[in-house]
């Protein structure tokens, strides 16, 4: 069975998506271990009210990059983690995890990268560029983890139409649900050994690994 490690930075909806897909036998992985960045994030406080190891470890507790990298390592390492996912976490992960999880990262971003991505390109922020460019569709992507912001192969993706009311806050709603349709399926790609990955290329291979 995958093991996962859940990094949030805010109240954990797509975490309880990856939970409840758990619950329901759609995701063949169990979650050993919830990390944030922020102490107060109500994800911290899902987690351990599903009985999930939450811990609150900041780039700010540490004096280098180097004791922040080999702290998370060996927190990943002693809960036995074999992919990360980053669901709604704002901070970037240092190169030396990055390295050692390579295409074992998975981030999920609320927008069809590669628009709408990048540093500072999160939350309501995203949903707001759409809006101001007049886009007519919108909606998410699962995508690898590499050493740049929303850079990384996408995995999947699903579209949400841009509506002619839309706010930011109607569209993000909209853009969530598609979230948490996408992240646990992702996910369940990895769990059955189905992602073949060559270079930027990420292959969905059928069941009993063929493409």
């Amino acid at each position: 069975m995958l093991t996962l490690c859940v990094f949030v930075s805010g109240r954990g909806s797509n975490l309880a998506a990856l939970i409840e897909a758990i619950r329901l036998g759609r995701l063949d992985a169990r979650i050993a271990l919830v990390i944030s960045n922020k102490a107060e994030a109500g994800a911290l406080a899902l987690a351990r009210a599903n009985a999930i190891t939450a811990l609150h470890l900041s780039p700010a507790q540490f004096t280098s990059e180097e004791a922040y990298s080999s702290s998370l390592l060996g927190m990943l390492e002693e809960h036995g983690v074999g992919l990360i996912v980053l669901a709604g976490y704002l901070k970037k992960i240092p190169a030396a995890v990055i390295q050692h999880y390579r295409h074992r990262i998975l981030n999920i971003h609320p927008a069809l990268l590669p628009a709408f991505g990048g540093k500072g390109m999160y939350g309501h922020h995203v949903h707001e560029a759409v809006l101001d460019y007049g886009c007519k569709v919108s909606g998410a992507t699962v995508h690898i983890v590499d050493s740049d912001y929303d850079t990384g192969a996408p995995v999947l993706q699903q579209c949400v139409p841009v509506l002619e009311d839309d706010t930011p806050e109607r569209l993000a709603a909209r853009v969530l649900e598609t979230e948490h349709e996408i992240l646990p399926r992702a996910v369940q790609l990895f769990a059955e050994g189905r992602i073949r990955i060559e270079g930027r290329r990420v292959t969905i291979l059928a069941k009993g690994g063929r493409e």
